[in-house]
């Protein structure tokens, strides 16, 4: 199996890059494939804590600790976008990481594939 690398760049309102995003990961995982998961932007917000499910209402946060759990997905929150928005390191779920830009990149580098999704 090979390693998928995913930048997720939301926009503001009304995108679903993000759920798309995650969809797309836990079928990589399933199917065995490793990926590593980039969140910039307002993507960012799946990195805090606390967050609760609603009827109606995209809720990815078991879905990632669900994938954080396999061994075969890294996800990384943009360091600078998240502390822009008030997400900071101690507001993070286990299992995520925060860096800068060079993650990302250093992850496309060995990845099988790269896929950029979002940036609109």
């Amino acid at each position: 199996m090979g390693k998928l690398t995913i930048g997720t760049f939301s926009s503001l309102v009304g995108s679903l890059s993000l759920d798309f995003s995650v969809k797309l990961a836990e079928a990589a995982v399933k199917k065995g494939h490793k990926v590593d998961f980039w969140m910039s932007g307002n993507a960012t917000m799946l990195a805090k804590k606390g967050q609760k499910a609603f009827k109606d209402y995209s809720f990815l946060a078991k879905t990632i600790q669900d994938l954080i759990a396999t061994g075969n997905f890294q996800i990384c929150a943009c360091e600078a976008c998240a502390e822009a928005r008030g997400y900071h390191k101690e507001d993070c779920p286990d299992g995520f990481i925060r860096k800068s830009m060079d993650w990302y990149l250093a992850s496309t580098f060995d990845a099988d594939r790269v896929l950029h999704i979002g940036g609109d």
